[in-house]
């Protein structure tokens, strides 16, 4: 049997990432077709990345067929797996979501506060849309989302779309593990972490190294501060000692923006002031990118990708495909229904948990009651999401204002609509629902 997949936002910087993950997997994957799909705004960009594709494809003597379009429609009939990437907007867009709250002395970030909650109001509904064609058009595929917020963007097509073959996948938790495992000096494959929490809000109960409990050494090796673990896109900050033995939780990189906001916003507004927003400077990265892609003599993914963050993308997508495909039942991270996974949690709601992967989709493995220290904080996040996706599908300002007052990094009912009024003006042109 061959396989299809279309990568939708196929003119991602990120696409060469998948595009090496599917050739070093073809004897256990076989795609025989890929697809990169964009809009007229990518069209550029889509091509230099399909002409690299190419090239790496043949570099590899690989027998897949690589092509790009702008008709979606016609891209996503026969497709046995959708992956969608894309950025509403554009990096143009992102830097609103970051210079509008810096402006007013918040976090400025493209997934949490006030940015990430735009990014999943220009976001959802355009992947609903996308839902909606795969059901019609190749309703046994598997659509594979990266799309940040992962986890809210996930929740909304699982609970409000017509396809239900819908995971989200997010390179943390797997970063966490090689990270944990670079700090154990053990191999990767080696460690085991038992996850409990939700997309870029996840947290390490557990850390087992061959089936032995490390979970101690990791907390002694973070107290020492001889290490950091996070990924090239967030900047690292010690966590104290007490942090750390009172919550007996390994934190992921992106609560600093949570734990730490002070100390974030002052590093951000320094960073702002020297250099612009994170945005700006992703662009000028991103050009640099475009001209090593455009280099006839680059037949393989180019190690200048790694500064644009997003490491381990192609490990996650990929392996999760073959895992579908082979029904491997192995253990691997995922955006899912949680299902009674946690119960503190509402049934419905789409977690980040270990699950077996099998032909039929992710199985959670139980994990119990959230731990104390955070159950307030997880059972809040979750309580935002869900007003997120209300507001995403409603268009109604009152349900985003209610979304902006709960979020952790907002919580000022002044600032609130002040910050809101200005991002939805902001964003005005891929925002359609709001303006009924």
């Amino acid at each position: 049997m061959s396989l299809k997949v279309v990568i939708i936002g196929g003119g991602s910087s990120y696409t060469p990432e998948i595009l090496e993950g599917l050739i070093e997997r073809q004897p256990t994957l076989p795609v025989s077709e890929i697809v990169l799909v964009d809009v007229e705004a990518g069209k550029e960009k889509v091509a230099t990345i399909c002409q690299l594709g190419n090239r790496m494809i043949e570099e590899a003597g690989a027998a897949i067929e690589l092509t790009w379009t702008l008709d979606r429609r016609s891209a996503l009939k026969g497709a046995d797996f959708v992956s969608t990437q894309i950025r509403v907007g554009g990096l143009a867009a992102r830097a609103q979501d970051e210079r509008i709250p810096l402006k007013h002395g918040m976090i400025g970030q493209e997934t949490n506060g006030a940015g990430g909650i735009m990014k999943a109001f220009r976001t959802i509904p355009v992947l609903m849309e996308v839902a909606k064609e795969v059901q019609e058009l190749c309703p046994d595929a598997w659509m594979i989302n990266f799309t940040n917020p992962a986890g809210i963007v996930t929740e909304a097509l699982l609970n409000h779309s017509a396809h239900k073959k819908v995971i989200g996948v997010c390179n943390i938790p797997f970063n966490m593990r090689h990270s944990t495992a670079e700090l154990l000096q053990v191999p990767p494959e080696d460690v085991w972490i038992q996850f409990i929490g939700l997309n870029h809000f996840v947290f390490g109960d557990k850390v087992y190294v061959s089936g032995e409990d490390r979970t101690e050494d990791v907390f002694q090796k973070l107290l020492s501060k001889e290490f950091d673990y996070s990924p090239a896109n967030i900047m690292p900050l010690d966590w104290s000692e007490t942090f750390i033995q009172s919550a007996r939780l390994l934190p992921n990189p992106y609560h600093q923006y949570y734990f730490q906001s002070e100390k974030v916003l002052e590093k951000d507004l320094k960073a702002y002031e020297e250099n612009g927003t994170r945005a700006e400077v992703v662009q000028a990265l991103e050009e640099s990118l475009f001209d090593l892609y455009k280099q006839e003599s680059l037949r393989e993914k180019p190690k200048e990708l790694e500064q644009r963050g997003g490491a381990f993308y192609s490990q996650v997508a990929c392996s999760l495909m073959d895992s579908i495909y082979n029904n491997k039942e192995d253990i691997q991270t995922v955006n899912t229904w949680n299902h009674g996974t946690i119960p503190d949690l509402p049934y419905d709601a789409v977690i980040e948990a270990n699950c077996v992967i099998t032909k039929n989709g992710p199985k959670p493995i139980a994990i119990g009651e959230i731990p104390a220290p955070m159950r307030g904080m997880i059972q809040n996040m979750k309580a935002m999401e869900e007003l997120v996706i209300k507001a995403s599908m409603s268009g109604d300002y009152k349900d985003a204002y209610n979304a902006f007052l709960v979020n952790p990094l907002i919580q000022d009912e002044k600032k609130a609509k002040v910050v809101l009024d200005e991002l939805l003006e902001a964003h005005e042109d891929y925002l359609p629902q709001f303006k009924r």
